[in-house]
This record gives structure tokens, sequence and C-alpha cells, in this order.
């Protein structure tokens, strides 16, 4: 399978990000072992997750999601090795927390090590830009965990251009590490990317790795009613999509999966690993059978006539 680097990284992944969000939370701890075993046994490598997954879900606290990986690389010897591992940093971890501060980012880093069972993480991200902290003191405190071996280069998630440049520039002018990958939100439903960022990472030779890049589910094709999205996880980020466009998109959608022979989810997936600057979509499965669909898109190569179909169904999401 073809690599595809992070960044000017020596980190190199197959062109599909497993998210994490779901391990602990909308699946239990059997389910995520089989979705990883899955996983690697296809041949894929690269695994994105936070500190902050899953506090959001009632009596959760964080650490969840970290926590189920790190007993799969217990129970399965030498899974580590096969994995390119990466997690985040700044969201709001209760009394642990917040922020990118150089104590905060050092402290939450060991947290997660011992969480992963880990010794290091091969891609470590600011979660969100935190405008309190100085970007040197940041960028300093992640020179010290690459110089101890912590950690392997560091990415930055949720920043607009304006923030990443003046980053870049500081890790330029200081002699500082710099973010190698960036983790927007991007989709066919979400492409506000392209309008600042995509020029930005793609001049610096940034990866980047989507997130969301199902749409909360919107583009499996699921969701065609607020009836449909009711009680579900995500049902607020989906309801933002069921308008005209969304379901006109969903139309577009429809009709290229027939033509190709695959289903929505593998299609949209498609249209980002085809997108040039791109590293790998993010996208989670709750089952194997979920993830075996997803997997599917990196097979499939979609025509110029195709894509052009959905670039002008989608075009709506260009703002950002």
């Amino acid at each position: 399978m073809d690599k595809r680097r992070i960044g000017r990284s020596d980190l190199t992944v197959a062109p599909f990000c497993l998210g994490g969000n779901v391990f602990g939370w909308t699946a239990d701890e059997a389910t995520s072992f089989a979705i990883l075993d899955r996983f690697v046994e296809s041949g894929f490598d690269f695994i994105d997750t936070a500190d902050v997954y899953s506090r959001w879900a009632p009596g959760h606290i964080g650490g969840e999601s970290e926590a189920v990986i790190g007993r799969w690389f217990a129970a399965r010897p030498g899974a580590r090795d096969k994995i390119v591992l990466a997690t985040k940093v700044g969201m709001d971890m209760g009394e642990a927390g917040k922020g990118l501060s150089a104590r905060h980012i050092e402290r939450a880093c060991e947290a997660s090590l011992r969480r992963l069972g880990t010794d290091r993480i091969d891609l470590y991200q600011s979660h969100v830009d935190d405008a309190e902290v100085p970007l040197e003191e940041t960028l300093r405190a992640y020179e010290r965990l690459i110089a101890g071996g912590k950690v392997r280069a560091i990415g930055a998630s949720n920043y607009d251009a304006s923030r990443l440049a003046d980053a870049l520039t500081v890790s330029e002018s200081s002699g500082l590490p710099r973010y190698e990958c960036l983790q927007p939100d991007y989709s066919l439903a979400e492409r506000g990317y392209e309008a600042a960022l995509e020029p930005l990472c793609r001049s610096e030779q940034i990866g980047v790795i989507g997130y969301f890049s199902l749409a909360a589910g919107f583009l499996t094709g699921k969701y065609r009613s607020a009836q449909d999205a009711a009680g579900r996880a995500r049902e607020n980020r989906v309801a933002q999509y069921l308008t005209p466009r969304g379901l006109a998109l969903l139309d577009v959608l429809d009709s290229v999966a027939k033509a190709q022979g695959a289903s929505q989810a593998q299609v949209a997936l498609a249209w980002i690993m085809a997108r040039p600057g791109i590293t790998a979509p993010i996208a989670s499965a709750t089952s194997v059978a979920q993830l075996d669909d997803l997997l599917g898109a990196a097979r499939l190569t979609l025509p110029a006539e195709a894509v052009a179909r959905l670039d002008a169904a989608s075009a709506g999401g260009l703002q950002g």
C-alpha cells in the first residue's frame, strides 16, 4: 500500500486514519479491540485519538480512548511497533487542566503515555489553539518532549491559517520544532479549509489529516431527516446538514456511489484521498463491518467526471 508522509517528518502512513474517539464510548472494549485487530490485519497503521476522548459522555472523565488503545497494545505483543500513534492535548480535562502552557503539555503528555502504555507518541497535536500562551512557550515544551524521545513529531488541530502561519514563523526564527501536520474539519460537507489553510499547507509541505471526514455520519447517507438522526450521538452535528444543499449533495453522492459500485462513505472518503495535499482522512467505526466498508475507500479511484460532480455539488461548503 502506498504511504504518505506527514509533513517533512519521517512519519509515513497508509492513506486512511482510524479515529479513536469512539473507543470506550460508542464502541465497547471488546468491539474496539476487534476493530483495531482488523485495521492492522488489513494493512493500515495510522490511529488518531486525544486525551479528552470521551469526557463528554456521562460518567467519563477523559482518557477512555487512550486507555482502551493502551490495553489493546498490552494484549497484542508487538502491536505498538506496527502503529503510527497520534494523540492530542489542550482541551479541557477538568481538574487535570487545559491549554497549551508548557506545564500542562508536559504533564498531559506523561498522563497520555501512561494510559497508552507506551514510551512514545508519534504525532502529538495541539488540539485547539491557545491564544493566552505564547507560541514559543508551547513549541519549546514540544522541543523538550522530542529531545526526550517521548514525541516524534508535532501537529496542530483547529488552527486558522493566520495562527498556523505565526507558529511556523516562530519555529523558523527560533529554531524550534514546527507543526508538521494540520487536523482541520474537512469533508464534502465542510470545505472551508480550502480557502486559506490548503494553500498554506501545500506551500509549507504540511501534512493534512481532516476530521469529521464523513460529516458526523451524514455522508454515509443514513440520515435523510431529523427523525433519522434523533437520539444519535451526533444528532446536533448532523442536523446542520439537513438543508436543501445538504440533501442535494446526498443525491449526487448516491448517484456516484451507484455508478462506482461503492458505498456513499467510500465515495466521500475517496474524494478526500484524491484531494492534493491530503495525507489521510480520519474516520471512526463502531463495528468491524463498518470498518471494512470504510477501508474500501483506499481501493477506490474516482473518475474525473465523478470528482467534478462532487466538487460542484459541495461547492457551497467552501466558505470558511
